[in-house]
């Protein structure tokens, strides 16, 4: 009886700490593009606002006709004082039927999600104005996080995210051939499945 219960309490303390595993388990979204797949998983509980934004793109199918169109390399901002290093997607046109209303900024100083190598993040006019379109880090780029001086406001960007699998096609994006910072041709996203 005694073997019993304590056999028991085993299975229930790891069966207890399965389920506590898979509940915290970020979700993922898998970015399948004409030249591979990236994969990203979403800090929902750090970035709630911005990771479901982006959810919501996906589950509601509005990044049908998607692409990464921008390539922000060391040797295309000869105009900026702060150099970063990202590419971009998302629906491209400022007025895209399928785009949602702004959301609202959470700063890397709210979040602690800092524009680490590999991070996704909102690419934005002013604060509070995000919508759809998103940019992937190469390298880390701490003038992208609050205070830092990319932007004048300095608010930075809104990371909410990292990618874990596929960082070498991020980096085959990055090199794709471009006039100035625009891909030519522009890499079309196939389809995203949120995981």
């Amino acid at each position: 009886m005694l073997m019993r219960t304590g056999t028991t309490a085993v299975f229930s303390i790891i069966l207890l700490a399965l389920v506590s595993s898979c509940g915290n388990r970020y979700p993922r979204v898998l970015i399948l593009t004409e030249i591979g797949t990236i994969e990203v998983e979403l800090y929902t509980d750090k970035a709630p606002v911005t990771a479901s934004n982006f959810i919501r793109y996906v589950e509601e199918e509005r990044f049908k006709g998607a692409t990464f169109y921008r390539t922000v390399t060391l040797l295309n901002q000869p105009d900026s004082k702060v150099r970063i290093q990202v590419i971009q997607g998302g629906l491209f046109e400022d007025d895209h039927p399928a785009m949602l209303p702004p959301i609202a900024h959470e700063t890397t100083e709210e979040t602690g999600i800092l524009h680490k190598d590999g991070v996704i993040s909102m690419a934005r006019y002013g604060p509070g104005s995000a919508t759809s379109e998103f940019f992937i880090c190469i390298d880390d780029q701490p003038e992208l996080d609050f205070n830092g001086s990319r932007n004048p406001d300095g608010f930075g960007f809104a990371a909410f995210g990292k990618v874990v699998r596929g960082q070498d096609v991020v980096e085959k994006i990055h090199r794709s051939p471009a006039n100035g910072q625009y891909l030519q041709p522009r890499i079309r996203i196939l389809e995203m499945i949120l995981k």
